[in-house]
């Protein structure tokens, strides 16, 4: 239910979006209002009644992780928050409300003393002919699942096909991207082919792995050492990996390479980076590289009572001067916490400082056995990399129990393999960009 109009007693602070940004933002000042015995009312506006734990979504398509598990319950992780599950479809900043409509709701408004724009961000897709229809992103758990429901769906019609033309297409897949999510999901799409060859009795390198990236280097996030470690490792797995190259068009049956190059395939995944949500673009407001401009102290300039953060926000990097802060999760968690000191320091409550964070370093797991992890600067490959990559993850997971779910599931893995069963729990139109992401549909894109 939408929480009726503010009452002259208590203030409100709405926030949109529940990733890392606005969990960590709302979790955080309810504990500063507690604390300080302010009666702040705390909104948080989002689709989804989790919060989704995205690093781990490579290991939900390979199959390696149950995707309840990178999902942390609002209800429960955030009992103080009015949860509001509707999408934020526009927002008034002069008279100081949000338009919100849920599934079985009309549209209605809700008003706010502070409002916080956390509404994270959506594939980045491009004019290229069929992406929208035929190509699957990695934002959401449906797109997770689509593509591993995909891949194994693909193999087994592959299995009692007669036309070798048709069955390497089938044992095909194409993944655009090559930064640390693109690598990680084709590391962990190999894996789980891998395991589905060895246990069906044919030869793995039958399945074909195609990576592109515009870019002349794999995960050039990670710097050139091990960039290079990657790189061969992916190869020593078969995977056919294409640098300065990408899709020039799709088909049901193909893809069309920029190079002229036609890859007949079933399955293509596009990680190619993100935009903003297509909220921000409603607002009016002056926005860079697709994010909302805010300032130091990730207040919109012009709108003291307006702060964003996250993937929504181009944020300045104060370590890094004349760039804006990465979209990733280390930030974003970050900036929640800033969001909340800032948003709390306005309303009375100590005192508001700029967002400054150093990167701390990124951490990539590249399937069975290999990991690249540069901590602090420290260049680490292969098991140590897995331990330090798989110890990270289980630690930033923001409740106890999503802890104790991933350790028991690698646990397991040790001694089990993974499991090749097929649900058919999500539709290709839930898993569209359309339907996962809510990316609007243009015409050829």
């Amino acid at each position: 239910m939408v929480p009726a109009a503010n009452t002259a007693s208590q203030e409100r602070v709405v926030i949109v979006g529940s990733g890392f940004a606005g969990f960590t933002c709302a979790r955080k000042l309810c504990r500063t209002f507690a604390k300080a015995g302010r009666d702040v009312e705390v909104v948080l506006v989002t689709p989804n009644d989790y919060m989704l734990y995205t690093p781990l979504l490579p290991d939900v398509a390979g199959g390696l992780i149950d995707p309840r598990f990178v999902v942390i319950s609002l209800a429960d992780a955030l009992p103080r928050v009015r949860l509001v599950v509707a999408k934020a479809e526009s927002v008034d900043l002069q008279h100081k409300t949000i338009t919100v409509a849920g599934e079985d709701h009309p549209p209605r408004e809700l008003s706010w003393d502070r409002l916080v724009l956390t509404p994270g961000s959506v594939t980045r897709l491009f004019d290229v002919p069929g992406l929208a229809e035929h190509a699957r992103g990695l934002k959401t758990v449906a797109e997770a699942l689509y593509l591993r429901e995909q891949l194994l769906r693909q193999l087994e019609l592959a299995d009692g096909e007669d036309d070798p033309e048709v069955r390497s297409a089938r044992r095909t897949v194409v993944v655009v991207g090559a930064s640390y999510a693109g690598t990680e999901l084709v590391a962990q799409l190999r894996a789980l082919a891998d395991a589905y060859a060895h246990r069906r009795g044919f030869d793995p390198s039958e399945i074909r792995f195609v990576l592109l990236d515009t870019a002349d280097r794999v995960m050039p996030e990670v710097g050139e050492r091990l960039g290079d470690k990657a790189l061969n490792v992916l190869r020593d797995r078969g995977i056919d990996i294409r640098l300065k190259t990408s899709l020039k068009e799709l088909t049901d049956d193909q893809v069309v390479l920029t190079d002229g190059t036609v890859v007949p395939t079933y399955t293509v995944a596009w990680v190619t980076g993100v935009t903003g949500a297509p909220l921000l673009e409603t607002l009016d407001l002056p926005m860079e590289r697709g994010r909302l401009v805010v300032d130091t102290s990730l207040s919109v300039p012009g709108h003291s009572d307006v702060f964003a953060g996250g993937d929504a926000a181009a944020v300045p990097d104060l370590a890094s001067p004349g760039k804006i802060t990465p979209p990733t999760a280390q930030h974003a968690t970050r900036q929640g916490k800033a969001l909340a000191r800032n948003v709390a320091a306005s309303l009375g409550i100590g005192h508001s400082a700029p967002y400054k964070h150093r990167d701390m370093g990124l951490v990539v797991d590249l399937g069975p056995g290999f990991a690249v992890a540069n901590p602090m600067g420290v260049h680490l490959s292969g098991r140590l990399a897995k331990l330090v990559t798989r110890a990270y993850h289980t630690y930033a997971l923001p409740r106890g129990v999503n802890r104790w779910a991933i350790s028991l599931t690698y646990a397991t893995n040790v001694v089990t393999p993974r499991p090749l069963t097929r649900l058919g729990l999500v539709s290709p139109e839930e898993s569209s960009f359309v339907g996962s992401e809510g990316i609007p549909h243009k015409s050829g894109a």
